[in-house]
């Protein structure tokens, strides 16, 4: 089945990983063998062949490169302007994979709807160069300059942002902190909503959440984030958050990264064998939701499987993201229906994405 993943960092992953991803996971992972500068090297678990096989043929993919003040312990960029220039180059290297064949951008509701036709008429076998379409995101919003900038990078096809990521921001606090939206923060979703982008909600902290949410009035999804209620850490969402989402017309994005899915997970000293994290988590917090909505028609699927782990962080029974072809199965054995695991794999970010783009 066609799977939308509405969550991967991969040019992040190309560019300061130094990861080519038009290879195997095999060699990927051979060519990292010995290497420590990164935790998750030679884990890797997502390429573009990978995806093929896994029939992920679109997804969302970010560009991500933080600013962080000389009081920020974080790790990131020294200055706006060199956040914008990762960005560049992140930027860059999509385009060489489209120049390659090898991914292509969609920008609106009639280039979704054309990929959409193109990978079902692929059935279950795509072919080795099936290019993967994606919709360009940005991952805190730090590298905006100015709304000048923004305005060039919807040009350059960006069309959804998150406002925050971890700790402080420019425009909005991030994970594991507290405070509401900058003024400039509150000049963004403006300028936002004037471009009609996506507000991605993930990753701003209660106080900016709860702000963002009382000034936007656009479509708003959540790519990867889970319940907290199920692992309780200000990086998952509230019951009364979800079902805020929800009642916006929000879809949540279920993540792959263990330490979101299962309790008492301590990062860089757990292990997914010593949690028992399984891809049934995922489906847990999906139940969840649905159990908040009635419905399933406000979950799918943002793996964040590539944001900066490997398989030393992802469930136990997960080796790369073409096993996400086994969540159909799982889903039947739950008790979904085939329309609803249908929603689940692509179709509730597709009509979405057609609703927003309409």
């Amino acid at each position: 089945m066609l799977i939308f993943d509405c969550h991967l960092d991969l040019a992040m992953n190309a560019v300061e990983w130094n990861r080519d991803l038009t290879k195997s996971i095999a060699e990927v992972r051979q060519r990292e063998q010995g290497k420590t500068d990164k935790v998750d090297r030679g884990h890797g678990t997502v390429t573009l062949p990978e995806m093929r096989r896994g029939q992920v043929g679109i997804c969302v993919a970010t560009l991500i490169a933080r600013y962080v003040a000389p009081d920020n312990k974080l790790p990131g960029w020294h200055s706006p302007e060199i956040a914008w220039s990762m960005t560049q180059a992140q930027l860059a290297w999509y385009r060489a994979m489209e120049e390659a064949g090898e991914m292509v951008q969609i920008r609106d509701a009639a280039a979704l709807r054309r990929h959409i036709e193109l990978w079902k008429s692929y059935g279950d076998r795509p072919p080795p160069k099936a290019p993967i379409g994606y919709i360009l995101s940005l991952e805190g919003a730090d590298s905006i300059r100015s709304p000048a900038h923004l305005e060039q990078a919807y040009a350059q096809g960006l069309r959804a942002l998150g406002p925050a990521h971890y700790g402080a921001g420019r425009y909005a606090q991030g994970t594991h902190h507290t405070g509401g939206l900058t003024a400039a923060g509150r000049d963004l979703l403006r300028e936002m909503r004037q471009l009609n982008m996506i507000l991605d909600a993930t990753h701003l902290c209660d106080d900016s959440f709860a702000e963002a949410m009382d000034l936007w009035d656009g479509p708003v999804w959540a790519s990867h984030s889970n319940c907290r209620s199920l692992v309780p850490d200000d990086r998952q969402f509230t019951d009364e958050q979800l079902k805020l989402l929800i009642s916006r017309g929000a879809v949540i994005g279920a993540p792959l990264d263990a330490w979101m899915m299962v309790p008492g997970w301590i990062r860089g000293k757990t292990t997914p064998q010593e949690a028992g994290c399984r891809l049934s988590h995922m489906l847990d917090h999906m139940d969840h939701i649905c159990g908040l909505a009635g419905n399933a028609d406000h979950i799918g699927i943002g793996t964040d499987l590539d944001g900066g782990y490997g398989t030393e962080q992802t469930p136990m029974d997960l080796d790369t993201i073409a096993d996400l072809q086994r969540l159909p199965g799982m889903l039947a054995e739950r008790g979904y229906t085939a329309a609803d695991i249908e929603k689940i794999m692509h179709g509730n970010w597709v009509r979405f994405l057609l609703k927003a783009w309409k």
